[in-house]
């Protein structure tokens, strides 16, 4: 704990003042890579999704003549987002999982209040903790995008070919690491909201996985657009390469409507931060 916290803490003691923001920033990057299970988890989590992206690939390949029509031709229509949803569901779990744990663990170990000690306003620790977990998952998730497109599009080329010149393919491809950026992010704010780490994967996956889906079920054109503007489904628009029938939402405005929610659920934890005790 102490080695954590010592750059902070020297630069606070020495001057009297706080810590510049590239010092905390550095300090948030020292306490994500000392702790292990979260490198190796990203680490596991590429490998992993490129993995499965490659078996279901396959698996589609050698089953396309018993598809359907219509599930053919959505494939046909939008092959970058059949390639990079093949591992997406498995990338949102491992995201939202560590983009709680990178804030609630502190609290739950008390690491938290050595951080808050060595800095007299605590909302740039927030901030510079924000910065460096959302350029870290970004860096992953264009990785792991990337190297699914790779891997998928040789093996759909018989069926769907894509090339990343193609209209819209770079952009989806691209915009996968910056949804599960956010995604992370959004993740990190309920967990510093809420606290307490299993709680906050609960809500968190919960919300990703039972409730967006289940709005996806209310009836009438409000039930339409209370589904699409709901954070996860907005941003999920920018990793398809053309729009479809029904979308209400195209891909930057959704990844805007959901980069609006994760800024508002960041700006109430970084208020509730100030407010109450560690």
């Amino acid at each position: 704990m102490t080695t954590l916290t010592t750059p902070a803490s020297t630069a606070a003691a020495g001057t009297g003042h706080g810590p510049g923001f590239g010092q905390l920033m550095l300090s948030e990057w020292t306490k994500i890579r000392s702790v292990r299970s979260t490198v190796w988890s990203l680490a596991i989590l590429v490998v992993v999704s490129l993995i499965f992206t490659a078996l279901f690939m396959q698996m589609g390949v050698a089953n396309w003549d018993k598809t359907e029509p219509a599930q053919q031709a959505e494939m046909r229509l939008d092959p970058t987002g059949t390639i990079l949803g093949s591992g997406i569901l498995l990338s949102q779990l491992a995201v939202c999982v560590l983009g709680v744990m990178v804030i609630a663990s502190e609290y739950s170990t008390g690491m938290i209040r050595a951080s808050l000690l060595a800095v007299p306003k605590r909302v740039p620790v927030l901030a510079a903790k924000t910065a460096v977990f959302g350029l870290l998952v970004l860096v992953v998730g264009e990785v792991t995008a990337f190297g699914s497109f790779l891997i998928g599009a040789p093996l759909l080329e018989e069926k769907a070919p894509v090339a990343l010149g193609d209209p819209g393919v770079l952009r989806a491809v691209a915009g996968t690491g910056l949804y599960l950026a956010l995604l992370g992010l959004f993740a990190l704010a309920v967990g510093a909201i809420i606290r307490h780490t299993a709680a906050s994967i609960t809500g968190v996956i919960g919300f990703v996985l039972v409730l967006t889906p289940m709005a996806a079920l209310l009836p009438g054109k409000i039930g339409t657009y209370v589904f699409a503007y709901l954070p996860t489904q907005a941003g999920f628009m920018m990793t398809q390469q053309q729009a479809r029938a029904g979308d209400v939402l195209g891909p930057w405005q959704g990844i805007g409507v959901f980069a609006l929610w994760t800024a508002a659920l960041l700006a109430v934890a970084a208020v509730l931060l100030r407010r109450r005790d560690a």
